[in-house]
This record gives structure tokens, C-alpha cells and sequence, in this order.
């Protein structure tokens, strides 16, 4: 078989195609808004907000009694933004630090939806899906809701840029600058949040961290500015997506798993030659 056809044949599915673009779609989000993450530290934040839309999911999963639907991206948004604006709360003053913040609300959510799930009597088939997400299971309406979550995530970035990219990278300048710094921060991790959720059909709950954290720190290894970084983040997601995906279909893995590899690889793999390149630097 040439190599047309290898790349051809999977596309000959429209479920397939559904789940290509979608990949597309949320493997260049999750990266941009990761590079936020990357750079300011939030990479426990990210894991701990992905596990906690559970509870949210969970109860859209049991109202709709035990049907895996579009209404648990409503469920996960909702519980998203409350365990953001629950941390963000948290954390306002010194009592309490952000990482105790987070794993406190990570752990109670987490649970939570744990509980709210298996008051169903055949919760462990459809709990998988949920943590490990089904790719192949994305409908229209799926992914149109991914493309309106996406577009408006990147353009809000798009107009908040600059903000973000100062309280991103100095609180203090964004105080003098009179910013509304606790909005913007509170803002960023409802975005977040947003893309976890916009994400959570392709690759579940347990695998979102991988697209939202790896892409992002393997273009940190090479760039140092922002939008450059950005800018490679959202090729290496996407591109991490579409392989992840092939390699998925013709080696019967599932999908979420080989993806998350995929982007693992990359990872190791530019911070193997990065490492190898600054030896040489140092020889010379």
C-alpha cells in the first residue's frame, strides 16, 4: 500500500473525518491556551481543573438517564468555571496557597463526580468514556460545538493578548499599568477551563492535560518569545492530533492513549536534541 492510500483510507469514514477535524480543532486551541499555562507555572492547575468538570459531566451523564451526549459539554463548562472561580476565591489573599487551593478543590470535585456516576447501574463502560474520551463518537453536533468553543476562546486571547502576555510574565508592571489583574486572571482560567471542556469528547478527562501542557512546553525548549511559541504549539498539537489518530487506526490503539504517546514522543525527542545541541554549544 502507497502512501496515498495509507493516508486516504481512514478518511474514507465520515465518523473518521468528524474526528480528524476535531483533533485539528482542539489540538490547536489546547496549545494556545497551554502556552498561558506553561509560562506561568499552571501546569497542576490544568491537570486539576481537567479532572474537576467530573461532577458536571457526571450530572448531565445521570439527568440524561445513563446517555453519553453533547449536554455534558453544558455539565463540564458549568463545573469548570465554578472549581475556577472556587480556586481563584481561594486564593485571593495569602491564607490559603494556590497549590493547597487546588488540590483541595481537585480532589473534592474529582470525587464528587466519582459518586454522582456510580449511583448509575452500569456507570464503568460509559466512566471510561468519559476519562478516556471516544473520538470516534463525535456527531455534527460535537463538533460544532468544539469549533464555537474554540473560536471563542482563541478570540478572546486574540483580543486580550497583551494583557495576558503581562500578568503572564510581570504582576508588577500589570499593577502599575492600573490592569485589572484579578479579572484577567480569573478570566484566563475560565478559558482554560472552556478548552478543557471543548476537548473532552476527543480525549477524555484523564488524557486533556497532554494537549493542553506538552505541545506548549516542547515549543518552549525551542522559542523563547511568546507568539512564536505559540505559533509552534499550535503545529505541534496539531500535527501530534493527526499522527496520534493514523497511528490509532492502523495499530488498533485507542485514540486518546496514542495521541498523548505521540506528543510524548515529540517532547522527548526535541528535548533529547536540544540537550545534545547545548553540549556542543559548550565544547566550543
Amino acid at each position: 500500500m502507497d502512501l496515498a492510500s495509507l493516508l486516504s483510507e481512514p478518511l474514507s469514514y465520515s465518523f473518521i473525518q468528524r474526528g480528524m477535524l476535531a483533533l485539528i480543532l482542539v489540538g490547536g486551541v489546547s496549545a494556545v491556551v497551554g502556552c498561558f499555562v506553561v509560562v506561568r507555572g499552571m501546569s497542576f492547575f490544568g491537570d486539576a481543573l481537567a479532572h474537576s468538570i467530573l461532577p458536571g459531566v457526571a450530572i448531565s451523564y445521570t439527568a440524561s438517564g445513563g446517555y453519553v451526549a453533547s449536554n455534558l459539554f453544558i455539565g463540564g463548562l458549568g463545573a469548570g468555571i465554578v472549581s475556577a472561580l472556587v480556586i481563584a476565591w481561594l486564593t485571593r489573599k495569602v491564607e490559603v496557597k494556590e497549590d493547597s487551593a487546588i488540590a483541595i478543590v481537585f480532589v473534592t470535585m474529582f470525587a464528587l463526580g466519582i459518586a454522582i456516576v456510580s449511583t448509575q447501574t452500569s456507570y464503568a463502560l460509559d466512566l471510561t468514556h468519559i476519562l478516556f474520551g471516544s473520538i470516534n463518537g463525535i456527531s455534527q453536533n460535537d463538533l460544532l460545538t468544539v469549533a464555537v468553543m474554540g473560536a471563542a476562546v482563541l478570540v478572546m486571547i486574540a483580543l486580550l493578548y497583551k494583557e495576558f502576555q503581562i500578568i503572564s510574565f510581570d504582576l508588577s508592571l500589570a499593577h502599575s499599568l492600573r490592569l485589572p489583574v484579578e479579572f484577567l486572571r480569573i478570566l484566563l482560567l475560565i478559558l482554560i477551563a472552556l478548552t478543557i471542556v471543548a476537548s473532552l469528547q476527543a480525549v477524555g478527562i484523564a488524557l486533556m492535560l497532554a494537549l493542553l501542557i506538552t505541545p506548549a512546553a516542547t515549543a518552549r525548549l525551542l522559542v523563547k518569545r511568546l507568539h512564536h511559541m505559540i505559533f509552534i504549539a499550535s503545529l505541534l498539537g496539531i500535527a501530534s492530533g493527526v499522527v496520534g489518530f493514523y497511528l490509532s487506526y492502523y495499530l488498533d490503539i485507542p485514540s486518546g492513549a496514542c495521541i498523548v504517546l505521540t506528543t510524548s514522543v515529540i517532547f522527548g525527542l526535541v528535548f533529547l536534541l536540544q540537550s545534545g545541541w547545548n553540549r556542543l554549544r559548550e565544547r566550543d
